[in-house]
């Protein structure tokens, strides 16, 4: 999705409300016909591609997290794990395994978000 993400922190609240509405209307875009609601643990890769001024990466998990109940797992309990990355557009860095998704978002030319969310990790046994 494009722009800038909207911070657990922000002050204006229907606006954290209005953000959440947009993420859930994009997850449903993406989200493969016919997949079930996760019921077990899972994991969030969140990636976060900015191009000017990058907000603090952990204040935008929650709004994430929160705006998938219900399509993605039951509940965010279900969460328990979360990669969170920010990458400035204008730096260097090199991209492995690129999806199509991946490449819609960087195709626009605009900050965006790139949102995966997979069975979590085998829960005994930390790395």
């Amino acid at each position: 999705m494009d722009g800038p993400p909207v911070s657990q922190q922000t002050r204006r609240r229907e606006r954290l409300t209005d953000w959440k509405i947009v993420v859930r209307q994009e997850a449903e875009k993406y989200w493969p016909p016919g997949q079930k609601v996760a019921t077990g643990p899972i994991m969030l890769q969140i990636t976060y591609f900015y191009d000017s001024v990058a907000i603090d990466v952990d204040n935008i998990i929650k709004p994430i997290q929160d705006a998938i109940i219900g399509l993605a797992y039951i509940d965010d309990d279900q969460v328990t794990d979360v990669l969170a990355r920010k990458r400035d557009l204008s730096g260097n860095f090199k991209v492995e395994n690129m999806t199509s998704t991946l490449a819609e978002g960087f195709s626009r030319g605009n900050e965006f978000l790139h949102i995966v969310v997979i069975e979590a990790p085998d829960q005994e046994v930390l790395i």
